[in-house]
């Protein structure tokens, strides 16, 4: 049986965020770190925006992406997502702030199913993920 250690978990998104180069382009902010649950914030900015001036969807799906490793990783064991389905609700623009929040429906010894929902800054519903991990053998080594 795994036990949950914050401070561990705490410091392995810590890690993964100072090795991330794209979350740390989009400005990723970690807001909580809890056993199988992260949130995260970005801004958006003009050089996120498609050609329709919204934000482009990659942008929302990295952001869920983010946030689905980092609530992986609080488990302690190295994740690889296997399967993500996005939809998308709302749209967002330059100036809007977009939060990710990732939790784990289901933890098996090599598998876990997560729910992440991207929300804007009034707390409307912009994105739902649902996501699949393959859980490694590797430990991080934090």
């Amino acid at each position: 049986m795994e036990t949950f250690d914050r401070t561990r978990a705490e410091k392995i998104v810590a890690h993964m965020m100072e090795k991330d180069e794209f979350s740390r382009w989009m400005g990723v902010e970690i807001l909580e770190v809890n056993e199988g649950y992260c949130k995260i914030s970005c801004p958006i900015k003009q050089e996120m925006l498609n050609g329709f001036s919204v934000t482009h969807g990659g942008i929302a799906f990295s952001l869920a992406d983010s946030a689905l490793a980092f609530s992986a990783a609080t488990y302690g064991r190295v994740s690889l997502a296997i399967e993500n389905s996005i939809s998308f609700t709302r749209k967002t623009v330059t100036g809007n702030k977009i939060t990710a929040e990732s939790n784990c429906l289901n933890l098996t010894h090599k598998t876990g199913l997560f729910e992440v929902k991207v929300l804007d800054q009034d707390n409307n519903l912009v994105a739902l993920m649902k996501a699949t991990v393959y859980r490694t053998s590797d430990e991080f080594p934090v």
